[in-house]
């Protein structure tokens, strides 16, 4: 591969897949920026994102600043040939864009112009999309708005959720990198403005999303549950807790009960009644305790949940 000087920005398990591949293709990461460390768990420690401990593990410096709009020299001070971004996390300043021969070059986790923003992935299951994609365009000021030079599609499964999404959409975003590099460096990548009127947008999950509403029609509820397992999981309320859904699954076999009525058990799953349909529950968390199948859940007090309504 190109000697040419790279800089990787991301942040993300996502951007690990697409800098791994660069690794692995023998570019030359001169450098790699990622969002600051972030205190989690209980202890307050702070936890190196996902793409720092890769590009430690390789010994690539690591550039870290709270706000590049103001701390972006050292970016510029390895003179790179070529940035490449990938769910980075913050707007990266026009001083940076312009800074690089070949541009800034994003990979982004849809159908460029659909899906524009921060959940693309999350967004394409939730919506209900047939298929997905990666673009890889050249960044502009505007979110998401940039020229593209390469796609690749994939169709969604019905079973998909955002986790097994993401990661088909990681090994695809990479290929199509991989691919495309060399004409860009070679000056024969061909970029193809985006139909502005054709532009959705897919904004970061609010806290809002995170609650189900069981009254809708079965594969909207269905489409919402998965597309937000494994992260955030959407929940419902039952006796004034939080219950947390990790696995569902749907059927199409009608019942009279009140939407959001939990029906009863079978074998692997908690039954909830739905327009339309029966939304399973294999997997689910109720507040304060630790994560059980549905079977655990009925063995203990979840036959006493039999007939009630989840958010009354």
């Amino acid at each position: 591969m190109s000697e040419q000087r790279i800089i990787f920005m991301g942040t993300p398990v996502f951007a690990c897949g697409i800098l791994q591949r660069l690794i692995d293709e023998g570019c030359n990461i001169v450098g790699v920026v990622s969002q600051p460390d972030k205190k989690v768990g209980r202890k307050q420690e702070l936890q190196p994102t996902p793409i720092k401990q890769l590009a430690e593990k390789y010994r690539i410096p690591v550039l870290q600043p709270q706000r590049i709009k103001e701390d972006y020299e050292p970016i510029l001070a390895l003179k790179p040939d070529m940035i490449i971004t990938c769910a980075y996390g913050q707007i990266v300043p026009q001083i940076v864009l312009d800074a690089p021969a070949y541009g800034c070059i994003n990979v982004h986790a849809s159908l460029l112009p659909r899906l524009r923003g921060g959940a693309p992935i999350h967004k394409a299951i939730i919506y209900g999309e047939a298929e997905t994609g990666v673009s890889i365009m050249r960044m502009v000021k505007k979110m998401d708005a940039g020229p593209v030079c390469a796609v690749a599609s994939l169709k969604i499964s019905e079973t998909d959720t955002t986790g097994t999404l993401h990661d088909k959409l990681m090994a695809l975003g990479a290929d199509c990198l991989a691919e495309v590099l060399p004409k860009l460096f070679a000056d024969e990548a061909k970029f193809i403005e985006q139909d502005e009127s054709q532009a959705t947008f897919a904004w970061n999950i609010s806290k809002e999303e995170e609650l189900i509403d069981f009254n809708r029609p079965a594969k909207a509820v269905y489409n919402h549950l998965r597309g937000l397992i494994p992260s955030p999981v959407g929940y419902a309320l039952i006796n004034g807790k939080k219950m947390k859904f990790h696995q569902v699954s749907l059927s199409l076999e009608k019942s009279d009960a009140a939407c959001g009525t939990i029906l009863g058990f079978d074998a692997d799953s908690m039954k909830v009644a739905v327009d339309g349909g029966i939304i399973h529950i294999h997997q689910l968390q109720l507040e304060g305790k630790a994560k059980t199948s549905a079977r655990e859940f009925y063995n203990g007090a979840g036959r006493s949940y039999i007939g009630k309504e989840f958010n009354k």
